[in-house]
């Protein structure tokens, strides 16, 4: 088994992780990856070596998600398929019990990813409990799964998913995210093992920036947004141009709404799912789905009126709806 330590500017409570899991878990590799910590930090690096983990190193910082890549990758070149990998924050945050449990619930289910979920009662950051809260929130909607804790660095995964895992986007804290995102497309569920939520000085050791780092997490919903809003101004424009030329109505809400509805297909399979071929069948798809979408776009706010709701109201919930649905179809289903 492979135990995975991301380390930035760590202290003496990355020592006291290595001699737990020495002690504990017998049968573990460890691999600390020093994250561009500088010169006045190796003591901690060497002692890491001492006790017996492999420090794998960046010369200068480059994020968690590209410290975790480095260690699948140095365990692909190493290591066997049908080893087991956890992952574990070098901070203190993680028990060793905790890491334990995940460690052998995991080897149990090599189809999943095992989260370590922290139940976030007590004494907890209000940005962290809150920033998880969201993530979770947003995860559920646009998935359709129900995950606790998002953000938790405390994972179990096989071997046997690196090339996967290496395939995926971000080199900082959106990696992690991504991986959840991604991991229904790619065959494997997700399992949590709850664990005590442990945060030492109000979390002072995170290294986690809360406007980029939070930009970067929400970044597929954002360019998601991005071309909703850039197809609905095309789509007004070409309205405007075409019955400047036609001075036909129905002529210009249709050949406006098809271009638009082109570009936006096109600019999703490309910026926001990747679907760089964009294939016929994609295409296809896509255009059912707009017109299932402006379908229950009328019975939505149509029923919603009719029970008395009004129609400013309506109009709202029935885009939010249809928003949110929209794109777990377009993931799922249309560009997958």
């Amino acid at each position: 088994m492979y135990i995975i330590i991301p380390s930035y500017e760590p202290d003496q409570r990355l020592i006291k992780l290595i001699q737990d899991i020495t002690n504990k878990i017998s049968d573990a590799s460890m691999l600390v990856i020093n994250d561009g910590s500088g010169v006045g930090y190796d003591t901690y690096f060497h002692e890491a070596e001492r006790l017996g983990a492999t420090v794998l190193t960046h010369e200068i910082n480059k994020g968690k998600g590209a410290a975790l890549k480095t260690a699948f990758t140095y365990i692909q070149d190493h290591g066997e398929a049908d080893n087991y990998m956890v992952t574990v924050d070098s901070d203190g945050q993680h028990l060793i019990k905790d890491i334990v449990r995940v460690a052998r619930v995991g080897q149990t289910q090599a189809d999943k990813i095992v989260l370590g979920a922290r139940a976030f009662v007590g004494k907890v950051p209000a940005r962290s409990k809150f920033g998880n809260k969201v993530t979770a929130g947003l995860f559920g909607l646009v998935t359709g799964e129900k995950i606790t804790d998002t953000q938790t660095g405390l994972r179990g995964l096989s071997a046997s998913m690196i090339p996967w895992l290496l395939t995926l986007e971000g080199d900082r804290f959106e990696y992690e995210f991504n991986m959840l995102l991604e991991a229904h497309n790619a065959g494997y569920g997700l399992s949590e093992v709850p664990i005590e939520t442990v945060y030492l000085e109000e979390n002072k050791s995170s290294h986690f920036r809360p406007i980029q780092d939070s930009i970067r997490i929400y970044a597929p919903f954002l360019k998601f947004s991005g071309t909703a809003m850039t197809a609905a101004l095309v789509d007004a424009i070409l309205l405007f141009v075409f019955m400047a030329i036609t001075k036909n109505l129905l002529v210009s809400v249709v050949l406006a709404r098809v271009l638009s509805a082109a570009l936006q297909c096109f600019l999703n399979a490309n910026l926001v799912f990747k679907k760089t071929d964009t294939p016929l069948k994609s295409i296809i798809r896509y255009a059912m789905l707009v017109v299932v979408i402006l379908t229950c776009n009328y019975l939505l706010i149509q029923g919603l009126v009719n029970v008395g709701i009004g129609l400013v109201i309506a109009k709202l919930i029935t885009e939010i709806s249809l928003f949110i649905l929209s794109y777990r179809v377009q993931k799922t289903v249309v560009f997958a």
